[in-house]
């Protein structure tokens, strides 16, 4: 059984699209018309977008313009009062870490498809973020545009000069990197383990000197009057855990019942209510991780397998080849090829 949900977005995720592909030579009403979406859709920020409409825009847009920077120049164009009544509460919050747990709290009302992983390291803290989605396509662009919103929550909350110790991405390295420089200002490092922002910890609990507990008081008020639509289901909880954690090697059913904030018999029993087992959604997550994996990064098929949690390839191809029908290898080559073929 799968456990895959269809995810639906708020429109306001792709807040200035029209301005950014006109800007690289785009029709954006022939653009959106090609993944199902109408420039009146994006016209009302808390309309409902399928998620894959989103992901294909970015994509597409990226490869039809030639810009392999599109998602990183859709974050530059961004502003804190596109996320609407969050940007108050955020903007108040005593420091960076509790506008992030904010941001996980209402992650329904921002973007459901985002998981975001949050681990202090040392002196430095480390923020993962994935892009949850079965989605067959590049999800680069989007994963880019997410890093990028990240920098412009962590300018609002620490300054417009604030820049972070380094910024990973699972992809290769862009041909041009200017926008990258301009918008991060820091180390950069492709091909990584993960996609996210390394910072200092001090950084995390810097006092927000321009917050306001009246402020983010009244801003939580009005927010928690809205209408609660578009909240996710447990399993979308689960499989989002399992998006994260899997490649650090603890997508165990003890370490994500933790972080749900409960024991495992209440999650297996929770699950069931679902007609879901813990072990159906970790096979969806790794199954969608492999293929995201093979085809849209140059990996190992050694590196691949061990992020998806197999100790040896010999384990993991086995896996595949039931899963799929083919080897990891013979994936990866009809990917290529039908990329050389675009």
């Amino acid at each position: 059984m799968s456990t895959r949900h269809t995810l639906q977005l708020r429109a306001a995720v792709l807040s200035h699209y029209d301005e950014v592909a006109k800007r690289l030579g785009l029709n954006p009403p022939v653009m959106l018309r090609k993944v199902g979406l109408t420039p009146r859709m994006l016209a009302s920020p808390t309309q409902l977008i399928p998620l894959e409409s989103a992901l294909r825009i970015l994509d597409i847009s990226a490869r039809e313009s030639g810009c392999d920077t599109f998602g990183l120049r859709m974050a530059e164009a961004r502003l804190l009062s596109d996320f609407g009544p969050i940007s108050l509460l955020l903007t108040h919050q005593s420091s960076m870490r509790m506008a992030l747990q904010v941001i996980a709290q209402y992650r329904h009302l921002l973007n459901e498809s985002l998981g975001m992983h949050i681990e202090d390291v040392g002196k430095t803290t480390l923020i993962r973020e994935e892009i949850i989605s079965d989605y067959a396509g590049s999800t680069q662009q989007s994963t880019d545009m997410a890093i990028g919103v990240l920098m412009l929550i962590f300018r609002a909350i620490l300054g417009e000069h604030w820049r972070p110790q380094a910024v990973h991405f699972t992809h290769p390295a862009n041909n041009d990197l200017q926008v990258h420089r301009r918008l991060f200002g820091c180390a950069l490092h492709f091909n990584s383990d993960f996609n996210g922002v390394v910072c200092l910890k001090t950084d995390m609990d810097r006092p927000n000197a321009r917050a306001d507990a009246t402020m983010a008081s009244y801003a939580q008020s009005f927010i928690e009057a809205m209408p609660q639509r578009g909240q996710s289901s447990l399993v979308h909880d689960v499989r989002r855990s399992v998006y994260l954690l899997l490649p650090m090697g603890r997508a165990s059913v003890d370490q994500i019942a933790s972080g749900l904030g409960m024991n495992v018999r209440t999650l297996q029993r929770r699950l069931d209510e679902e007609a879901v087992s813990f072990s159906e959604v970790l096979n969806d997550v790794r199954s969608e991780l492999a293929q995201r994996y093979i085809t849209h990064t140059p990996h190992s098929m050694g590196r691949v397998a061990e992020q998806l949690g197999y100790s040896n390839l010999s384990s993991f191809t086995r896996w595949f080849s039931a899963q799929f029908g083919c080897a990891p290898s013979q994936m990866r080559e009809r990917a290529l090829a039908q990329t050389r073929s675009v």
